[in-house]
């Protein structure tokens, strides 16, 4: 069950919650209060939930892909049965559908919007051209903001590190298509490098890249804050790094560390919270 529900990554979810409660919602107003609030405890819970259960139902529908990219790592019909694994996605679902609801009617419905989409992007949109990405992607950069929306907090700074949870998710899940691309073309999925070629993609998420800095830095520049300038000028270094790793891989294993990379930043970038 732990590997089935990558029990590290729901840690981080909830590890990034908290950081984005008490360092940029109230800014270190009464750590403790956060610390102790069920409001928040309640939420980092329900996000727990939705992505576990997106996790499950992920490898139900990819056994056969990942038999030949990660064979190693298959659990559903081995460690699991499959029916198993859809009871387990069906009751995570509901309960961290029913607790976001019981915080708010808006945080309930998008926890509903966000199982469904999670159960189409494992179903149908993971196997469609930059789409299912993109979805995996917004859903990272909402379960940061979401906590702004809990709390009602209007910091620019949340806003800020949701979309760098978005950016470098983005590009992750374009790295790891690039590593699995010889399954994903077995079986029929129309990826960015299964469709375009590794090179073309490579050269997408340079541009990716570039356009997310500059996006950062408008924003830097309309509102002119200081923590916003830090944060953008933090943002060269990763993004040139996982650039120049990028253009010189081209083994499975150089992409796998890459993603490893990118996953590795994301966790510093989130911590750089407690500076902001």
């Amino acid at each position: 069950m732990i590997r089935m529900t990558r029990a590290w990554n729901l840690l981080i979810i909830v590890f990034t919650q908290y950081l984005t409660a008490i360092f940029l919602v109230e800014s270190r107003k009464d750590v403790l209060a956060f610390l102790v609030s069920s409001k928040l405890f309640l939420l980092s819970l329900s996000s727990a939930l939705i992505a576990a259960a997106g996790y499950i139902i992920n490898d139900y529908y990819d056994v056969k892909i990942d038999l030949i990219n990660k064979p190693d790592r298959v659990v559903v019909g081995r460690a699991v049965k499959r029916r198993v694994a859809m009871m387990w996605h069906t009751a995570l679902n509901i309960t961290g559908v029913l607790i976001g609801a019981y915080l708010s009617l808006k945080i309930g419905f998008f926890n509903l919007l966000s199982a469904a989409l999670l159960w189409l992007y494992s179903n149908q949109l993971k196997r469609m051209p930059l789409i299912g990405n993109l979805s995996v992607a917004l859903l990272t950069g909402w379960a940061v903001y979401v906590v702004a929306v809990l709390f009602n907090s209007h910091n620019i700074m949340v806003l800020a590190f949701a979309g760098f949870a978005f950016a470098f998710t983005l590009i992750r899940e374009v790295i790891k298509d690039i590593e699995d691309v010889k399954g994903d073309a077995t079986f029929g999925c129309r990826t960015l490098p299964v469709v375009y070629g590794i090179r073309s993609t490579k050269t997408m998420v340079y541009l990716f890249s570039l356009s997310f800095l500059l996006g950062m830095c408008s924003l830097a520049y309309r509102f002119a804050g200081n923590e916003l300038t830090v944060f953008c000028s933090g943002l060269v270094a990763p993004l040139g790094l996982i650039s120049f790793l990028l253009y010189k891989a081209d083994t499975v294993a150089q992409y796998n560390k890459l993603s490893t990379y990118c996953k590795m930043i994301m966790l510093v970038g989130i911590i750089s919270m407690v500076f902001f």
